[in-house]
């Protein structure tokens, strides 16, 4: 696949009020804590909703193992019907999928996912549920305005960073996949404009 832009805004959007009603039922389970402490400053905690196949603790269940072939759905999504639906229309292969939550006053800092760039076959894309308008995620140096029910691929082998400096929390469906013919078409499609 030839090189693409670091963000894109695919064609695909989804209803807000449905994935906050989904999200208003997930927020009562036991959230993770991000293990990767360095990363950030605050509050950052993940519901994995799709993991490594036998994973039982949700630790383990968020954990990206580069070495796992193998995924399956958490017990948590069977709790959230709507973003199963929306997990069904991804019409590639599925890895981690998970809830990340990010605190009000909160940071993740820059760093970079080294794997994930649609030119080396793994992406991850985003689908903000909840966010406030002091959310600032940089991709590169530069502003990827994100709203609710939006749907991005976001090349984050790149330098990337995000601060919410805005009172209420930031939630996104986090979707690791491998890129396959389907997913290649709605990159290149998203890429033409």
């Amino acid at each position: 696949m030839h090189r693409l832009p670091d963000r894109l805004k695919l064609s695909r959007s989804y209803d807000p009020v449905q994935l906050g009603d989904d999200l208003q039922t997930l927020e009562q389970l036991p959230w993770v804590e991000h293990f990767v402490t360095q990363n950030y400053q605050g509050k950052w905690d993940v519901l994995p909703l799709r993991g490594p196949a036998g994973a039982t603790h949700p630790v383990m269940m968020i954990y990206s193992d580069p070495g796992c072939t193998s995924f399956a759905n958490t017990p948590f999504l069977g709790q959230a019907p709507y973003l199963q639906q929306v997990l069904a229309g991804f019409q590639c292969p599925l890895q981690s999928v998970r809830l990340m939550r990010l605190g009000a006053g909160s940071e993740i800092k820059e760093h970079r996912d080294h794997d994930l760039s649609a030119e080396l076959g793994q992406v991850r894309m985003h689908i903000p549920i909840t966010t406030n308008p002091e959310v600032k995620f940089l991709l590169n140096g530069t502003h990827v305005p994100m709203t609710p029910g939006s749907s991005w691929y976001l090349r984050l082998a790149d330098p990337h960073s995000v601060k919410n400096n805005g009172t209420t929390d930031r939630v996104h469906l986090v979707i690791d996949a491998l890129v396959n013919d389907w997913l290649g078409s709605e990159l290149r499609e998203a890429a033409a404009g």
